[in-house]
């Protein structure tokens, strides 16, 4: 059954109301329902009600000692093409539909948040490199490594621009929301009798895989790339002049970077940061953000600082 009908159907008990409902039918976090829905099935399932506590010790065990490991043999496994295969092979045979749904739609989700400052800053001619997988077969196009490295290549590229222009990001004189999409073509997931792990245990296993046979270096980057999703709300909120967008970010700014120990949960923060930026943008692209409606409506221009 779908993620939506699933939670939209279920009987409400005043004596035993499901949790599940009341965080679906929430409205007060933009989201996309489609991706709300997959997300909480993903959440209440036996898999991250069961699994997960036994997952979580034994990843973070893993971590720690393939890290001993790398002290002494630094560079002897690393394969980034090797990793992304065995991914794409897990999630295929073994991670649930609903979690490869979110881990698909967040490429899409980032690659457009990204370009929606670009776009909006096109003075500045800052390059993206947009990830648009439709299948759990793109994954092997080294897709995981190539999200993080465009994280911080945009920041260092749009902070160099402004730093050689001699200015500060401000807002445009008209908002661009062309390059934001309701939805994203993904093709139908593996939905077989091992399809049964939760996007959580998914990522607590695969997290030290991901540690073995990328560099030290690419690993703490790839953990710490997390802690970007500040950075890129105050960009975006800058650009929009809305600085309660930041309050949508979990994560904590990467100038004080965490454990790499807790990646794996960060990791799902980052996901729904991520959505939740975006489900505003395309509220605002559709003028359904009253609050902001003077500055996002199509058509009307940002105010200068003067008026605000």
């Amino acid at each position: 059954m779908d993620p939506v009908e699933q939670l939209i159907h279920q009987p409400h008990d005043p004596r035993d109301p499901d949790p599940w409902v009341a965080m679906f039918l929430d409205r007060s976090l933009p989201m996309n329902e489609r991706t709300k829905a997959a997300l909480l099935v993903d959440q209440r399932s036996r898999s991250r009600q069961f699994l997960l506590p036994v997952m979580r010790p034994m990843a973070r065990l893993a971590i720690i000692l393939f890290q001993v490991v790398k002290l002494f043999i630094p560079n002897r496994f690393t394969s980034s093409k090797l990793l992304h295969r065995l991914l794409a092979w897990g999630l295929k045979v073994w991670v649930s539909p609903e979690a490869n749904f979110l881990i698909l739609r967040h490429f899409h989700v980032g690659s457009e948040i990204l370009d929606f400052i670009a776009r909006n800053a096109k003075e500045l001619n800052v390059p993206t490199h947009p990830l648009r997988p439709t299948n759990l077969g793109h994954v092997k196009d080294e897709i995981f490594l190539q999200h993080d490295l465009n994280l911080f290549n945009f920041v260092i590229r749009l902070n160099q621009a402004l730093r050689e222009q001699g200015r500060t990001l401000a807002p445009p004189a008209q908002l661009d929301f062309s390059g934001i999409s309701d939805e994203f073509p993904l093709e139908p997931l593996p939905h077989r009798w091992t399809n049964f792990l939760d996007l959580q245990s998914a990522i607590e296993v695969f997290t030290p895989v991901y540690q073995l046979f990328l560099t030290d270096r690419d690993f703490w980057r790839a953990s710490n790339s997390l802690q970007l999703d500040e950075t890129i709300a105050i960009y975006v909120a800058t650009l929009m002049q809305a600085p309660g967008l930041v309050a949508l970010v979990n994560n904590r700014h990467p100038l004080v970077p965490l454990s790499t120990m807790r990646a794996g949960f960060r990791l799902v923060l980052h996901g729904l940061s991520a959505e939740s930026m975006h489900a505003f943008l395309v509220e605002c692209k559709h003028g359904r953000m009253p609050q902001l409606a003077r500055i996002v409506a199509p058509g009307l221009r940002a105010p200068s600082p003067e008026a605000a």
